[in-house]
């Protein structure tokens, strides 16, 4: 390439700004207990109980535990109403032994009336359009007339009324929760098993709400399948636009599984969102124990730049030219360092990457000869000392600017 054409390329991209920063979708502020979604607050990390909410103590133990670890949001399951006044005394006891925690009720099939009761003792009320109105499944049915889609809706709008009403005049909030899997028979012969279908059915739900000036709303709009998910939420940010509405999303890829895997799809559809600047809160599920889950939702955020709640470490592959044992290197320092918050730390194997890979890093943990280490504050050399001593001299330096805390 000839200099004429290298200046012109830096002379265009100059003009340009080139931003690293996702900078995140304008959406209104949704007040729950005392965390607020959206509104240019910071993303909310969500998670469940497994608990049964008869079971007071064991739920205030599960909910204290999510929320001690960073859950910022817990839901409930009650499916009945003996569930529902449960959760008076699940609230009171929190407040009690440990203090108050948002939480959010998931209300299913037919649920005006224990959606009446929860919604006196939580700050959230999480309904799914496809059941919340149960409709009978008919074998014999090919489609549905305008005039029974209306008859239809307005039935549902009757349920929801005393429902919206009861939160808008205590200043809750409620999600919207459409899943792939349960969308209403109604909105399956009109829209197909589709993005389509779950976008018009929280529309719908969205609209009563507005017809009652109620509008503490946030909107999910989970699929077991990452292109599904993604295609939703798209439609759905496009739809909002055409029609003016702000409303904050919850992202989510429901029934991802466990493991590896359940990890990396959640990853896949949630971190692909963010980075389109979509998205206010979140919640990874895994069929595992719901603490496990939050570390993967605050990763997924650090990894963004979206929250930063833990030490980001910068680590290069190994080669040939590695001058010790990366991996257990790796883990020594993480060991030692991963209590504190806000730190950047790398560990580079040799000098020929190393200092150039680690620009960013407030601290660096460099091999540059056989038995030694460099230990870089920045971009600078502050000493080099025996590898045994890497770590114990790395955590002295810390130290010494102050930077440190006690796990």
């Amino acid at each position: 390439m000839d200099t004429l054409e290298t200046s012109k390329i830096i002379e265009n991209v100059s003009k340009q700004e080139i931003d690293t920063t996702i900078h995140r979708r304008q959406t209104r502020p949704v007040k729950v207990g005392n965390i607020t979604i959206g509104g240019g607050f910071p993303i909310v990390v969500q998670s469940m109980i497994n608990e049964d909410t008869l079971d007071v103590e064991s739920s205030v133990n599960a909910i204290r535990k999510l929320h001690e670890i960073g859950c910022e949001i817990v839901r409930v399951t009650v499916p009945s109403m003996a569930h529902a006044r449960a959760l008076a005394e699940i609230k009171q006891r929190l407040s009690q032994v440990y203090q108050p925690v948002p939480l959010v009720a998931d209300v299913h099939h037919n649920g005006l009336k224990i959606a009446l009761e929860v919604a006196k003792h939580v700050d959230k009320v999480r309904i799914n359009p496809g059941l919340y109105v149960f409709e009978k499944h008919n074998i014999d049915r090919d489609g549905y007339s305008q005039k029974e889609f209306e008859e239809i809706g307005e039935k549902i709008r009757k349920t929801l009324e005393p429902l919206i009403i009861s939160l808008r005049d205590q200043g809750k909030a409620m999600r919207i929760g459409v899943n792939h899997g349960s969308l209403a028979e109604r909105m399956l012969f009109t829209y197909g098993d589709t993005p389509l279908g779950m976008v018009e059915s929280a529309l719908e739900f969205i609209r009563i709400c507005e017809s009652l000036e109620f509008y503490n709303i946030v909107v999910s709009l989970k699929a077991s399948r990452v292109p599904t998910m993604l295609a939703a939420y798209r439609l759905m940010v496009q739809r909002m636009n055409e029609l003016g509405m702000d409303y904050p999303l919850h992202l989510g890829v429901t029934e991802a599984g466990d493991g590896e895997y359940g990890r990396i799809k959640s990853t896949a559809g949630i971190a692909t969102l963010l980075a389109e600047s979509i998205g206010d809160t979140l919640r990874v599920s895994l069929t595992e124990s719901p603490e496990k889950e939050i570390p993967v939702c605050y990763g997924i955020l650090q990894s963004l730049g979206l929250r930063k709640t833990m030490v980001e470490y910068i680590a290069c592959p190994s080669c040939g030219r590695t001058l010790f044992n990366l991996e257990n290197v790796l883990h020594k320092v993480r060991n030692a360092t991963q209590h504190l918050t806000g730190l950047d730390i790398a560990v580079m194997g040799c000098i020929v990457n190393g200092p150039g890979e680690m620009a960013d890093a407030d601290y660096g943990y460099v091999g540059k000869q056989a038995g030694y280490i460099s230990l870089y504050r920045g971009q600078e050399e502050i000493k080099k000392v025996p590898e045994d001593k890497g770590v114990e001299e790395l955590i002295k330096l810390i130290k010494e600017d102050g930077r440190w805390i006690e796990p």
